[in-house]
C-alpha cells in the first residue's frame, strides 16, 4: 500500500535550527550532503541560496505542492495545542511561546514550499526513503536524519533503525542523528544503546555528542556515526 499523506504530520525545520542541531562548522556546511526524512524543512531551500549541496529524501515528495500545503493547514493547529498541553516537556529559549515555535516552523514551511517546484526539477527534493537507498557507496560527504529516527521508535522498529543507519553509513562516511528522544516526551529511545553497541561491534566510530540545540527538554544530544 503506499504512503497516504493524512499518515503524515509535516513539520519543518530551518537552516538555523540544523545547524544547532546537528552542530555544523562552516566546513560542513561545504560538504554534499544528503538529508533523510526532510519533509517540509527550509534546510535545502535556504542551503541552495547559498550555493551549497543538498539532496533532501521523503516520500511526501510525491505529493504536489498544493496536497503538502493542505496538509500543513490541516495539521497545525494540532501541533500547536499538543504543544501548549506538556509546554513542560520542552525548553522555551529559543522560542517565546508555542505561538511563536508554532510561526517559526510556518515560516520554514513557507520557504519550503516556495521552493519545492524547482528543487523537484532539479532534483535536489526526492522521494527516496529508508532504509533503501538509490545512492552509490560513498556518494555523499555527509548524510543527516532529523526527527525521524529514535524520534518515532513506538513506529519504527529497531531493524529499521540499524538497516537505516547501515544504509546512511554506506552513502556516507559520516551519519549525524537528531534527537535521541521519543515523541513529545523527555525519555531517550530505548534503540539507542543497542544501536550503538551494533554498530561499535562492526567497526564504527560511534559518539554521543552534545549540541547548542535543546527543544525538547533533555533533547540537546546528536548520534555521530563515522567509518573507520
Amino acid at each position: 500500500m503506499g504512503l497516504r499523506l493524512d499518515q503524515i504530520v509535516p513539520w519543518g525545520r530551518s537552516l538555523s535550527e540544523y545547524v544547532q542541531m546537528f552542530d555544523f562548522t562552516e566546513a560542513d556546511l561545504q560538504k554534499n550532503i544528503l538529508d533523510c526524512g526532510s519533509g517540509p524543512a527550509s534546510f535545502n531551500a535556504e542551503m541552495t541560496q547559498l550555493q551549497h549541496t543538498v539532496i533532501s529524501c521523503d516520500p511526501i515528495y510525491q505529493f504536489s505542492t498544493q496536497q503538502i500545503q493542505q496538509r500543513i493547514d490541516e495539521t497545525y493547529d494540532v501541533i500547536v495545542t499538543k504543544v501548549k498541553a506538556t509546554q513542560e516537556n520542552f525548553v522555551w529559549t529559543n522560542f517565546r511561546s508555542p505561538e511563536d515555535m508554532a510561526q517559526s516552523r510556518m515560516t520554514s514551511m513557507r520557504k519550503f514550499l516556495d521552493d519545492f517546484d524547482s528543487g523537484l526539477q532539479q532534483n535536489r527534493y526526492r522521494t527516496d526513503e529508508l532504509p533503501n537507498l538509490p545512492f552509490e557507496d560513498q556518494q555523499f560527504n555527509l548524510a543527516l536524519c532529523s526527527h525521524l529516527l529514535f524520534l518515532y521508535s513506538d513506529q519504527l522498529d529497531l531493524e529499521f533503525h540499524l538497516a537505516s543507519i547501515l544504509e546512511m553509513c554506506r552513502v556516507a562516511p559520516e551519519v549525524r542523528i537528531f534527537p535521541l528522544l521519543l515523541n513529545m516526551t523527555g525519555e531517550t529511545s530505548p534503540f539507542v544503546e543497542p544501536v550503538m553497541q551494533t554498530l561499535k561491534e562492526q567497526g564504527y566510530q560511534v559518539n554521543l555528542r552534545q549540541v547548542h540545540y535543546e527543544f525538547q527538554r533533555g533533547g540537546n544530544q546528536m548520534l555521530e556515526i563515522k567509518t573507520s
